[in-house]
């Protein structure tokens, strides 16, 4: 049955906030927000992952490199690799994997 889920529009900037939106066999979908400022330290995905920023402007820091991430840009990543994420701005993103 098709239903409207309004988490992601009222998830909070209060540092770090990880909701689960959906998970099943195949993949799973992750709502973060981030504060301005707020770190989401170093951390693995267990599969190749997908982060869509939905709002605001992150550094995603990858295997010694700085990536600049804004509004609706889209960046992979592989699978048991360290990663971290600073926010420049209230951010709100998704990770599908």
């Amino acid at each position: 049955m098709p239903s409207i889920n309004n988490s992601i529009a009222t998830q909070k900037f209060d540092q770090l906030q990880i909701e689960k939106l959906l998970k099943n066999d195949n993949f799973e979908i992750l709502s973060i927000s981030l504060e301005k400022g707020s770190v989401f330290p170093d951390h693995t995905s267990p599969t190749h992952a997908y982060l869509l920023v939905l709002e605001g402007k992150i550094e995603f820091h990858i295997l010694g490199e700085k990536h600049m991430l804004e509004k609706l840009q889209l960046f992979d990543f592989p699978e048991n690799t360290t990663h971290s994420v600073l926010a420049e701005e209230d951010s709100k993103f998704v990770i599908i994997r």
